[in-house]
């Protein structure tokens, strides 16, 4: 049974620091790329960051400069650090894993950033 686990949510002052993680188990096929998405109440799913599996990045341009994503291929985990967080970061985000066959969602997290 695929799994993915997410965990580091949560509410922080604007200018503060979150760390995501994502930790996926039960996935057969090699895993292509792995990436953070965000959706704030009454807007669309965004992608945010997103790493192949050579470590490849790539960022929506209102995140560059403040938040980093990274992997661990050998647990199968993607993290994102986010820093000099701002209200407007204030969303659900959801790791999202591609495999050659199937792509998988985890259940989402919280963020939080007051003024």
């Amino acid at each position: 049974q695929v799994q993915l686990v997410e965990s580091g949510g949560g509410l922080v002052q604007a200018g503060g620091s979150l760390r995501l993680s994502c930790a996926a188990s039960g996935i057969i096929f090699s895993i292509n790329v792995m990436g953070w998405y965000r959706q704030a109440p009454g807007k669309q799913r965004e992608l945010v960051a997103g790493i192949t599996s050579r470590g490849y990045t790539n960022y929506t341009d209102s995140v560059k400069g403040r938040f980093t994503i990274s992997r661990d291929n050998a647990k199968n985990t993607v993290y994102l650090q986010m820093n000099s967080l701002k209200p407007e970061d204030t969303a659900v985000y959801y790791c999202n894993v591609e495999t050659m066959r199937m792509e998988y969602w985890g259940q989402g997290t919280q963020v939080t950033v007051s003024t």
